[in-house]
């Protein structure tokens, strides 16, 4: 009995604060010390992993990726939210497509998409059932040159039967009748994503193409440099045979702005995950500079800001930058930054994760079809900017808005 009054005593003594330490003027201690003590429960192994990330990712670039979890799952899906997502790096040779991005889609976790062109060339390989495989860095390169092969980092392709494969059929739709115009990158890359949609139900496999699952879903996806990949490569091939085929970006620019805008005169909000950076990432945000800086409309900033990057922002790139620096150029709301995470680690470890974690979280959401909406929306935008610039068309004429 003595022992344990002693222990207890011990224990007492242990978790009080020292004299010294109340005497002093620290008024603003219990503040900082508000947060929940670090004190993690032993892993058993027979844990939900959404309860890992709850319970065990407590400091550091895990804390900040269960931040971004739970702003993604609590805020960001919530009914008024229109979420763009900005994909780089080749995501989808290393299996994200299927594992997490077309998930999220048929979800309704996404609403629009911003991707470099090389994510959804190598996307058309899966929904062609053509293989994909893991292999090594530690490879000779020439050796697998010699053995028509192609390497990205630690994943391997056939070069013939592959990529040049692919290469042929989609150069065979590009001269079809219903490419024959001009248009902008979400509506090339709907039609690539009926018939990506098509080969996957021919190939016997599914929900493996996120070009097929945006058609599905109509999720809009663009490209923010159309000719940098295969797909625009091949666009450019075929337009030496005569093919009227024209890509306008302009389209893209006034698409992609008028869903930010309609989200926030909606009375919702407008919410963007970004994986990596570089031009996607820009092409997303810039979406806020366009409305306020060049359409001369009154407007804030993006509600909710996730981004997950491995680059450092002290080398200026934009890839780094952080949302506070997205402040200034008023693409991020200032009154929004504490619902603004960024978590500096890989994408291919970080996406599973966040795909996990909501599915487990959050029931589905209707899907917002913005792909059907997009004339509407760019009409809607086209009206509030000549309300709030005095100005004629080129020609002299007045605008038609009716």
């Amino acid at each position: 009995m003595a022992k344990n009054l002693k222990q207890k005593r011990y224990r007492e003594d242990m978790t009080e604060m020292p004299e010294w330490l109340k005497q002093k003027k620290c008024p603003n201690r219990s503040k900082y010390l508000a947060g929940p003590r670090i004190l993690p429960k032993n892993l058993t192994g027979r844990e939900k992993l959404a309860d890992i990330i709850d319970n065990a990712f407590l400091a550091y670039n895990s804390a900040r990726l269960k931040e971004g979890c739970q702003l993604f799952t609590g805020k960001m899906l919530e009914p008024d939210v229109t979420i763009g997502m900005s994909l780089s790096g080749a995501l989808t040779p290393a299996g994200l497509g299927c594992s997490s991005i077309v998930p999220l889609i048929k979800a309704g976790f996404v609403d629009w998409i911003v991707s470099t062109g090389a994510i959804l060339y190598h996307d058309l390989h899966f929904a062609l059932n053509y293989p994909v495989h893991v292999g090594s860095f530690k490879m000779d390169d020439t050796e697998l040159r010699d053995n028509d092969i192609v390497r990205v980092y630690d994943v391997l392709m056939g070069y013939s039967d592959c990529l040049m494969a692919t290469d042929e059929i989609l150069r065979d739709i590009l001269v079809g009748p219903e490419f024959q115009k001009e248009m902008g990158t979400a509506e090339l890359h709907y039609l690539l994503g009926k018939h990506a949609a098509a080969w996957e139900k021919k190939a016997g496999v599914k929900d493996v193409s996120v070009l097929a699952a945006a058609y599905r879903a109509g999720a809009p996806c663009y490209t923010s440099s159309p000719g940098d990949s295969t797909i625009g490569m091949n666009v450019a091939g075929v337009e030496l045979r005569g093919n009227k085929l024209r890509v306008n970006p302009s389209i893209d620019v006034n698409e992609t702005t008028a869903y930010v805008l309609a989200a926030k005169r909606s009375g919702g909000k407008s919410a963007v995950v970004l994986w990596g950076g570089g031009s996607p990432k820009n092409f997303m945000l810039q979406t806020e500079p366009q409305i306020q800086e060049v359409l001369r409309i009154k407007e804030f900033g993006q509600d909710y800001f996730l981004q997950v990057t491995d680059a450092r922002p002290d080398t200026g790139g934009l890839s780094g930058a952080t949302p506070s620096e997205a402040v200034s150029w008023g693409k991020v709301d200032p009154d929004m930054l504490p619902d603004a995470v960024v978590c500096y680690t890989d994408t291919t470890i970080a996406m599973p994760l966040l795909a996990h974690y909501a599915l487990a979280r959050h029931k589905p959401r209707k899907l917002r079809r913005l792909y059907d909406q997009r004339p509407a929306m760019v009409k809607a935008l086209a009206q509030e900017y000549f309300k709030h610039n005095q100005v004629k068309m080129l020609d002299g004429s007045e605008p038609q808005l009716d």
